[in-house]
């Protein structure tokens, strides 16, 4: 295997080496976040050259330096991981599977069914896709466990979505349920929750009294029998007594000895005289607020001892009542455990997993979640199960994979691990950890238990083992069987690559390429053949095809480091900057160097601007379509305004627009943090409550931030939650005067060109071309590249095709990302020609699937069935999209092949359960089968 260093190509005796960090001696580097975050510290003799001014010549000198320190990345290190999920061979069999098993199973295993459907539809990566499995079977819970386990998991999954300010477990301003709701058992009235608890203690005051000695007056019962415990006697009424439990019932009015005295003795039964007096002001007034939880704890071990049912279910609820913080329940944890109490260790439980994942370093919260005696005893107490482990694995994992804390909870998984595709998903992600430990042989092993249990891609991870042990050839063969013993699939064709030499090495990647074109390492694999064969430029051009449409951290740093070594330092910072943008604690040259450190090391090598400058650039980027270069900016932009909330937001609509959700939100929260007015935070939240699904608090915000102040950006979103739904003809005019309304307050040009878009697509909708016309015209003197798009609807609608087309091509000519223009210019020209700009499109963005559906439709006219089934199935293979697997259906259904219809139908369906049109020919079919029975 050849490695891509360019030590040799730029040696020289004037290199300044970056030294390995020394923990010794603190960094000098400007950005002391940074250096204190931990990154490669740079010697004295480098400062000295950043620092100074560069002379003539001397501009190589960086790349010299970064090269020599660490040369560029070898494919080693780019080794793609083995994915720590259930990766079926055939997706679209297996969603079908389970949409069938979701629709046909009982009330009481939904929940497991809608959480293996989140398991099998984790290798998507759509986040909102995998909240709505979560919640599907939160509301399918039936038991308290199951359903506290979910709700926490579901906060867990909303963290970076949650406004300042939100207790994790209380909430607030309605975005939030009540937890006590959690610990309320879904199948039945049986159990207590400590709401219900609470509202009974709050009835019982209006019915008992105290007298002037504390005593309860509601009766005139005689106390007729008295117990002793050591030196104090308790009197009792015999009759409420007994009725606590049958024991007692048995001991005062049975055949015991008990039955017949007026004195018992109790002093060896483990209750205090204290204790006593509270278990009879229970037997009568059935009441526990009036003491305190040391009381109630003794009385709660009381009722396991003689079985009193009833009181022990008020002390459980009433106790799940007081857990409030981590230490609470950390105390009271022990005592659920001790007396199997299933709604206090609920409530505990509950907040150990509200702290996530602070809590896992927690040494008790250790004890009780990790070790195998922890799921003993939480499962005694009905609190251990399949559920709960997944959830702590996935959040250990997703903190620290190779962590003693990860081990141990996959550990406990597969413990609790019952049926097959709990046990393959269990054991194959012991494997990825083990793996990532180095401890081959046992990640093998995990990995051949995974694959026995039906779980193919597991052989990937044994092959990988193998190869680690030296065992290529054996690792080859092993990948080269699986390809000829199933149907084709990427990674299967990537992984063999692994393991392969020359040109069939670069075969089986191209290969991997063609079917799967999401996988990254192909394309990082041929830039750094390019960069061997010292054709960086080539480099540059290869990993920016995938860079075209997936923003992956990875490939941005590779081409970064390219930019590097051509000592092209300026579109290196943009990468950089970008970069942190996404992630701010990402750590660049093999995770020796901070990106802050890097980003401090090039600006020594670029020209530095003003932030009048830099909103020059902004303006120009984003008219330009070009978001990495938008957010580059931003992100400067912030170094020297940290605090302006304004530009967090637009960060955040960048990010957006590139598919970084969990980056938004981060941002989003970071605008509202950093407001400056009342009005312009109630705006942010607003947005936050958007994109979070809460439409009508969203609405609710902008209105406030009007009532204060009124402002574009508050308009602005009013409208927009608006816009999104079905609109009337009045409920266009109210959006249109709102939109209105924006555009006369204050506002820079990017945004107004933004509302001018906005308004004109809702002229357009209700029939006033005029007015459209103008607004995007409007919108294209301020730069608002987009506007073409809708200029070029407005031309076709207008019979102009040929100005339309015209109108989509000024806007390929000016945007940086053209797949989507290419894509929308095809509907303004003849057929070969829309062929044309379709395959262009695909070739910049293969995710986009209409130009699949557009070339499917194309041949199904041409009467080429097999081939626009094949068409589709290409694309399905590696997005299972739901407009694909509904054409397809549709093709299958006209095809007579009614068994291959009702698969996608029943694919997509688990994707989405409720698409009308996929419903309906999906019953259609049903039909058809059902007749050609009969």
């Amino acid at each position: 295997m050849r490695f891509a260093k360019l030590i040799d190509r730029f040696r020289s005796t004037q290199v300044h080496a970056l030294n390995p960090p020394d923990p010794a001696h603190p960094s000098t580097s400007g950005d002391a976040a940074a250096a204190a975050a931990g990154g490669g510290k740079l010697n004295g003799h480098f400062f000295k050259f950043i620092g100074s001014k560069p002379k003539p010549g001397q501009s190589a000198s960086l790349a010299q330096s970064l090269l020599l320190a660490y040369g560029l990345p070898t494919v080693d290190l780019i080794e793609p991981p083995i994915e720590p999920f259930l990766k079926p061979i055939n997706f679209v069999e297996a969603l079908a599977d389970v949409y069938r098993r979701l629709e046909k199973c009982f009330p009481s295993d939904k929940a497991s069914a809608c959480v293996e459907q989140y398991s099998i539809l984790r290798g998507l990566g759509d986040t909102k896709l995998l909240r709505r499995c979560l919640r599907a079977a939160q509301l399918g819970a039936t038991d308290v466990h199951t359903k506290l386990v979910l709700n926490a998991w579901l906060r867990f999954e909303r963290r970076e979505d949650e406004l300042v300010g939100f207790h994790p477990l209380r909430g607030g301003d309605g975005m939030s349920e009540c937890p006590d709701s959690n610990l309320i058992c879904g199948c039945g009235s049986d159990s207590i929750c400590s709401c219900q608890y609470c509202e009974k203690m709050n009835a019982l005051d209006n019915v008992h009294t105290l007298d002037e000695n504390g005593n309860f007056s509601e009766e005139e019962e005689e106390e007729d029998v008295l117990f002793r415990v050591g030196d104090e006697e308790v009197r009792c009424v015999r009759s409420k007594f007994a009725a606590l439990s049958p024991p007692f019932t048995a001991m005062l009015y049975g055949n015991f000895a008990e039955s017949k005295e007026a004195k018992i003795d109790f002093s060896l039964n483990g209750i205090s005289a204290e204790g006593m007096r509270a278990v009879e002001i229970y037997s009568r007034t059935k009441r526990l607020d009036l003491f305190g939880p040391e009381i109630v704890l003794e009385l709660l071990s009381f009722s396991n001892k003689f079985c009193c049912e009833e009181m022990k279910l008020a002390c459980d609820a009433y106790l799940a009542s007081l857990v409030s913080n981590l230490d609470d329940a950390l105390i009271l944890i022990e005592y659920g455990l001790e007396e199997t109490s299933y709604l206090l260790v609920a409530s505990c439980l509950q907040v150990l997993l509200s702290e996530l994942p602070r809590s896992l370093c927690n040494p008790g919260v250790m004890k009780i979640l990790c070790s195998s005696e922890g799921r003993e005893r939480l499962s005694q107490a009905g609190h251990a199960s399949f559920l709960l482990y997944y959830f702590l694995s996935q959040v250990a994992m997703e903190e620290n994979m190779v962590s003693n804390i990860t081990v141990m909870l996959l550990e406990r998984l597969k413990e609790c691990s019952t049926e097959r595709w709990q046990k393959a998903l269990s054991l194959h992600q012991l494997g990825c950890v083990m793996l990532e430990r180095k401890i081959y042989s046992d990640a093998e092993h995990y990995f051949e238990a995974a694959s026995e249990y039906g779980h193919v891609y597991s052989i990937a991870g044994i092959a990988r083992a193998k190869h680690k042990q030296g065992q290529q050839y054996s690792a080859y063969k092993m990948i080269d069987s699986l390809i000829s013993e199933n149907r084709m699939v990427g990674w299967m064709y990537q992984e063999r690559s692994l393991y392969g030499v020359g040109r069939e090495k670069l075969l089986d990647v191209n290969c991997a390429t063609g079917l799967d074109p999401m996988l990254s390492f192909p394309y990082k694999y041929r830039a750094l053949i390019k960069v061997e064969e010292k054709q960086i430029k080539a480099a540059v051009l290869e990993i920016e095809k995938i860079i075209g449409f997936r923003f992956l951290p990875d490939c941005i740093e590779l081409r970064a480091w390219f930019f590097i070594a051509l000592g092209d330092y300026g579109s290196a910072m943009r990468d950089v900057r970008a970069l942190l943008t996404l992630e701010p604690n990402y750590k660049m040259f093999n995770a020796e160097v901070s990106g802050g450190q890097l980003v401090d090391l090039l600006s020594h090598q670029v020209q530095q601007t003003s932030q009048a400058e830099c909103w020059m650039q902004l303006y120009d980027r984003w008219s330009s379509v070009d978001d990495i270069g938008s957010l580059a900016v931003i992100h400067q932009m912030l170094d020297i305004e940290p605090k302006r909330s304004l530009l967090w937001f637009r960060q955040s609509l960048l990010l957006l627009r590139l598919n970084s959700q969990k980056a938004a939100m981060r941002s989003l929260r970071l605008a509202r943090n950093n407001s400056s007015s009342e009005h312009e935070r109630l705006v942010y939240e607003g947005w936050i409550l958007y994109d979070t699904g809460n439409r009508e608090e969203a609405l609710s915000r902008a209105e406030k931030s009007i009532a204060i102040q009124r402002s574009f950006e508050a308009f602005f979103l009013k409208a927009y939650v608006l816009a999104d739904t079905s609109l009337d003809s009045e409920a266009s005019s109210y959006v249109i005067r709102l939109l209105e309304e924006a555009l006369r307050c204050p506002s820079d040009g990017l945004r107004k060109g933004q509302a001018l878009n906005n308004l004109a697509s809702i002229y357009v909708d209700c029939g006033k071309l005029e007015l459209a016309a103008t607004c995007y015209t409007n919108a294209l003197d301020i730069k608002h590249t987009r506007a073409h798009q809708g200029l070029a609807r407005l031309y076709h609608l207008k019979s102009q095709r040929k100005a339309a087309y015209d109108e989509m091509t000024q806007l390929i000519d000016k945007a940086h990302y053209m797949a989507s223009a290419y894509e929308k210019r095809s509907e303004y020209c003849d057929r070969d020609m829309a062929q044309h700009d379709l395959n262009m499109a695909t070739q910049l963005d293969p995710l986009r699937t209409y130009p699949y559906r557009y070339r499917a439709a194309v041949l199904m006219d041409d009467q080429k069935e097999v081939e626009a089934v094949e068409e589709l199935t290409r694309a399905i293979a590696f997005k299972p999209d739901l407009q694909m697997l509904h054409l397809r259906a549709a093709f299958f259904e006209s095809m007579g092949d009614l068994s291959s219809a009702l698969q996608d139908c029943e694919a997509a369906l688990c994707l989405d359960p409720n698409h009308l049109e996929t419903l309906g020919l999906y019953h259609r079919a049903q039909g058809r089968v059902t007749e050609q029975k009969i």
